[in-house]
């Protein structure tokens, strides 16, 4: 599906639809008259065999307990085996209600109060609240910007897990918010520096679908490894705009490991599958190829009109090239001084986005744009943007 087809069937008018993206805007930002760009998910619409199989469900009445099937399993690895060649078997696989909900409880089933937690800011800030809410000791290794391109600093990473001795490792893979699709030998890289310390490592792989070259999961990582002390959590709530029918994957290779869960999910995790949320995600992944396509090619062609754009008008804007995610990462610095971006951004160019300090203190500065929308939307926020910063 092209670019054009697919706005032309799944462009959707959210507001006054209980959005937090566009109905909260009051509430988040003081100001309800904000073009919202910033919240990860979109102005799409979920492919028609989806909408169609809810439609019939729903026409059935009963929404009680109910069990997930094989057929499930079976959409979601074949899934997996045609977009990230992994080999997903299914007694790894457990459920949750959402990724981040996932990380607050493995913290919490694999380390103690206390406990060290290392991550790679700048990045997704509910990695920080997560360790922070569970009491758990915050270590931070920052990527480094190379020839406008982050990279792992595997000398720091080490060198403070030494330092520091932390039980866990968020990988963020690809990166929210800096867009690299980390390439097998970089995460072969850090995960023999867990290996060699015995970190577990956490690999946040949400956004994995969405990725513009050859993508690379922490489970095929030298055909397998690091199995043993790997956890991977993903869902299909980004792919296919699915967040609120609360359904995510927690995949646990390693046997020791996944007893450990299992056991502590007893006493904690006593939650109800969704079937609306499964169902959902189930025929997403049975028919949502051609769907992707469409909506990859307008991902990128907003990309390339903002990069382009700001390359044209403000040729000093750094905007880090985009390898995965539909988020896209702007550095402002050489125009906006770290102290005047809310005032630009959102006062003056009466935009809704997050800001770069919510993924790292030393992130000032920067500004990261949703880029799952509209044409329209993309090319009104650049528009307003750099007419604010020009002002």
């Amino acid at each position: 599906m092209n670019k054009e087809e697919f706005i032309e069937t799944y462009a959707v008018e959210r507001k006054q639809t209980d959005s937090t993206k566009w109905d909260a805007l009051e509430e988040r930002f003081g100001d309800g008259e904000l073009l919202p760009i910033w919240v990860a998910d979109m102005e799409f619409a979920v492919p028609k065999t989806v909408y169609q199989a809810l439609a019939e469900r729903i026409q059935h009445g009963v929404f009680g307990y109910s069990m997930v099937t094989t057929d499930y399993f079976k959409a979601y690895q074949g899934w997996q085996q045609r977009h990230a060649k992994t080999n997903l078997q299914e007694e790894w696989l457990s459920f949750s209600t959402g990724v981040v909900q996932s990380l607050y409880d493995l913290i919490d089933c694999f380390t103690e109060v206390g406990d060290g937690v290392i991550i790679q800011p700048p990045v997704y800030y509910p990695f920080f609240n997560a360790i922070q809410d569970k009491h758990r000791t915050l270590i931070t290794s920052d990527l480094k910007l190379e020839a406008g391109r982050y990279v792992m600093d595997l000398a720091d990473f080490e060198a403070k897990i030494i330092a520091h001795q932390p039980k866990l490792y968020i990988l963020c893979s690809p990166h929210n918010p800096v867009g690299r699709v980390w390439s097998e030998e970089e995460l072969a890289a850090v995960m023999a520096i867990c290996e060699k310390h015995q970190v577990l490592v956490l690999a946040d792989e949400i956004h994995s679908d969405i990725v513009f070259q050859p993508f690379c999961s922490a489970v095929m990582v030298e055909n397998g490894r690091f199995l043993d002390r790997l956890i991977l959590v993903n869902s299909s709530s980004k792919t296919f705009n699915l967040a609120s029918l609360l359904n995510s994957h927690v995949w646990i290779p390693d046997e020791t490991l996944r007893t450990q869960y299992q056991n502590w999910a007893k006493e904690y995790k006593q939650t109800e599958n969704s079937l609306i949320g499964q169902l959902a995600a189930k025929v997403a992944y049975e028919t949502g190829d051609e769907w992707l396509e469409g909506l990859l090619a307008t991902i990128n062609s907003n990309y390339q009109y903002a990069k382009e754009t700001f390359a044209e008008k403000l040729p000093n804007i750094q905007v880090t090239p985009l390898e995965g995610t539909y988020l896209m990462w702007v550095d402002l610095r050489a125009y906006v001084a770290e102290d005047k971006v809310k005032e630009v951004v959102q006062d003056t160019a009466k935009l809704a986005i997050d800001f770069g300090e919510w993924f790292s203190p030393d992130a000032k500065g920067f500004i990261r744009i949703n880029l799952a929308t509209t044409p329209a939307n993309i090319e009104q926020a650049v528009i307003q943007l750099i007419a604010a910063i020009q002002k």
